[in-house]
Order: C-alpha cells, then sequence, then structure tokens
C-alpha cells in the first residue's frame, strides 16, 4: 500500500515502492445508502458492450466456486502491498466473487482465448497505479498460459513493457497519475504528499508519442487530482488546489480533472499515427469508512455491497460524471474508435476488497494507511479481465464485419 510513511524510517527501495501512489487516498469517506441505487448515475453502454444490446456493467456479484483463478503463490507479478493474503488477511471470501450482468452472462475470462485474439497485437494501460494494478492482474490470468519476458528498454518503473513470446503479445505501462505533463515542484508540500505543478492542456509525451503501434489502449485517472498541485493553461497559472501560495486562486478539484481528461483524450485524438482501440477505464472509488486515509479511515467490510446499498456521491460522482461527458465529448468527433470500460458500478460495490491493513507485516517498523483504494490480487479487479475480453471479442466481431480480419 504507498501510503505516506514517518521520514527516515524505511529504506530507499521501499520508500521509491511507497512513494508511488503516496497519497492517492485523500478522499472522502465512502457512503453506504440503502435507500438509494447507483444505478441512477451509470452510462448506458448497451450499443458499446453487446451486439444484443446487453450493458456488461450493470449488474451484482454472485458466488463464483471456481475463484479464485491464480495465487500469491502461483504469481510473481503481485505487488507487495497488494499482496493481502502474504501479509495474513485472515479471510478469503473477497475472492470468491464474479461479476454478473444484469441481462446477460459475462464469460469467465479464458487466458488461452485471450492470447489467441491478441496474437501479433499489443496493450498499454496508461494512468496510475491502479493502473498499474489492473495489468498486474492480467499477468497473473495469463500466467496460466504462459509467463511474459521483461522486455522493457530501460530500467525506469514507470514504464514496463512485457512480451509474450509465444503469441507475439505485448503489454505495456506507462505510469501518468495526471494523463497531462506535470512535475512535483515540492516533494513533502501542505499535506505532506508533494506539490505537482500540472499543465492542464498539455501533453504528457512521455506517453502519448508511444500509442502508434498500441491496438488496445486503456487510460485512467482520478486518485491523484486530489492531491496540492498548482495549475497552468496556456504556461500561465490558472489556480491550485490547495497549494497554500499566496495570490493563487483555490480550484476545485473538478476543474483540473476536467480539463486534464479532455487533454488526454484530444492528445489520443490528435495522433495520426494510432489506428487502435482507445478506452476509458472509469472511476474506482474508494472505501473509507470511519475517516479520512489519514484519520484511521478503513475498509473492513467482508462482503460485497447488493445493488441499492451504496450511492455514488460527491467528489467520486464529480469525477465520473466528467469522465462520461468527455468521453462523449471525444467520440463524437469520429477520429477514433472510442470505447468507455465502465467499472464504476462494479467497484462501488467492492468495499470488501481492498488491501486495508494487509499489505505489509504488523510488527514493521513503519507508519502505514490502511489502503483501501487499491485492490487485493488476487481478488475483485481480477473481474476487469472479462470485461475487457468481452470487449475486444466485440471489436474483433465489428472487425469481421467490416471486412478487417477474421477471427481464426
Amino acid at each position: 500500500m504507498e501510503l505516506p510513511v514517518n521520514k527516515g524510517i524505511l529504506n530507499t527501495a521501499i520508500l521509491v515502492s511507497i512513494a508511488l501512489i503516496t497519497a492517492t487516498l485523500i478522499y472522502p469517506v465512502f457512503h453506504q445508502k440503502t435507500s438509494s441505487s447507483v444505478s441512477t448515475y451509470f452510462y448506458n453502454a448497451a450499443d458499446d458492450t453487446s451486439q444484443d444490446g446487453c450493458n456488461i456493467f450493470t449488474g451484482e456479484w454472485v458466488p463464483d466456486p471456481d475463484a479464485p483463478y491464480y495465487t500469491n503463490n502461483t504469481c510473481w507479478a503481485i505487488h507487495e502491498h497488494q499482496n493481502c493474503m502474504k501479509y495474513g488477511r485472515p479471510d478469503s471470501d473477497f475472492i470468491k466473487w464474479k461479476w454478473k450482468p444484469e441481462d446477460c452472462d459475462l464469460p469467465s475470462f479464458n487466458p488461452s482465448h485471450f492470447l489467441h485474439m491478441l496474437r501479433d497485437k499489443s496493450m498499454a494501460f496508461v494512468g496510475d497505479s491502479v493502473g498499474r494494478n489492473q495489468m498486474q492482474s492480467m499477468i497473473c490470468l495469463l500466467s496460466k498460459v504462459e509467463y511474459p519476458i521483461d522486455d522493457s528498454p530501460t530500467s525506469d518503473e514507470q514504464f514496463k513493457r512485457w512480451k509474450y513470446a509465444d503469441y507475439n503479445f505485448t503489454l505495456e505501462y506507462f505510469r501518468s497519475p495526471f494523463l497531462v505533463r506535470s512535475e512535483e515542484r515540492d516533494p513533502d508540500g501542505p499535506t505532506h504528499t508533494g506539490l505537482f505543478n500540472l499543465h492542464l492542456d498539455e501533453f504528457d509525451e512521455s506517453w502519448t508519442s508511444h500509442i502508434d503501434s498500441v491496438d488496445y489502449l486503456v487510460l485512467n485517472a482520478g486518485h491523484w487530482f486530489t492531491r496540492p498541485a498548482v495549475y497552468y493553461e496556456n504556461r500561465r497559472v490558472a489556480g491550485c488546489h490547495f497549494c497554500q501560495l499566496p495570490n493563487t486562486t483555490d480550484l476545485p478539484v473538478s476543474h483540473a480533472y476536467r480539463r486534464a481528461i479532455r487533454t488526454a483524450l484530444r492528445a489520443v485524438n490528435s495522433r495520426r499515427g494510432f489506428g487502435g482501440v482507445a478506452l476509458l477505464r472509469t472511476f474506482a472509488p474508494s472505501h473509507f469508512e470511519g475517516g479520512l486515509w489519514n484519520e484511521g479511515g478503513d475498509c473492513v467490510r467482508r462482503r460485497p455491497f447488493r445493488r441499492g446499498e451504496a450511492i455514488l456521491e460527491g467528489a467520486d460522482l464529480d469525477l465520473y460524471m466528467i469522465e462520461l461527458e468527455e468521453f462523449r465529448a471525444a467520440e463524437k468527433l469520429g477520429k477514433k474508435r472510442w470505447r468507455l470500460m465502465d467499472a464504476t458500478q462494479a467497484m462501488v460495490m467492492r468495499p470488501d476488497g481492498h488491501p486495508s491493513k494487509y499489505g505489509h507485516w504488523p510488527n514493521q517498523n513503519v507508519t502505514l494507511y490502511n489502503d483501501c483504494v487499491h485492490w487485493c490480487l488476487p481478488g475483485p479487479i481480477d473481474n476487469w479481465a472479462q470485461m475487457l475480453q468481452h470487449m475486444i471479442m466485440l471489436e474483433a466481431r465489428r472487425d469481421y464485419k467490416d471486412g478487417f480480419f477474421k477471427i481464426q
């Protein structure tokens, strides 16, 4: 769990690991509500997700007697802070659920079929550490068929490339938590979680210049935007979020998030060489209860919420609606093949799937906060692979129908 720690206690390696997601947990306490269904807010993606009009993103969690499909002993790709079973999580029921769409069946993830569909192709995850969480889940699920070779051109952990030699399939991760150009101006900052410069109208070329050869591009963001930051537009300071700098207007997180998402989608639309499918994976809410991340908040529930038990509200709802609106605007331009991977409804119902305190040994001489943002591996996030598999299969069908190629 990459969260703030007491300085001077940890060695450099652990500090680097923790710093990757340091203050992703500055979100409001998660709210349970029994009288209102979250489904009111969710995008109706039926036309995008199935040829028979079934929306795979609306549904509920049901028991899965076949889960898990890997363990922390069989997969080396699990990040330490999401390796919940290694660090003593006493229950395992959170592993044994699968996502069931309301009006159709979502086939279980089939690693052989997935790799067959993606033979001679590439997939890239771009975003924050939850995007990395998703990529590592994918590696673990595919490990039943093949483990990839590390084909990264650099030792920089901000960029990873994995090669599945038997299928000539490439899996990449670009770390870009804000999706736009940014730099850290103060590693401490007003809340001891850093202070960043965000250039809200400038592309982050660390990823945008590398996507032309990507067949499936998966973008995500969200959690880092609550950190203190100075916002730049047209190369001038436009305001900030909790920067505590003189003569600087404080702006809401939603201001920066809308402009950053818009810029990131514009970056994809502007790449003449990119001919792949671009997917925006929607925000996966945190589940802090009993306090904020730095006030003792924790996620101790041991079962999924049922439909109607939880509501998306406040900052989480704002971010989600911004994603939908900016996605629709980018899609409407018709320049690229845009698809929405609307994971929000499924994940708002999984307060039981986070590491909490089970991302390190309890007797470690460190100060770590409960992680209610990332997802245990194995865990609920593995179901994202099923969604992705379904969406890729539909793309193949569309391409075949349009005369591009036929699934072999």
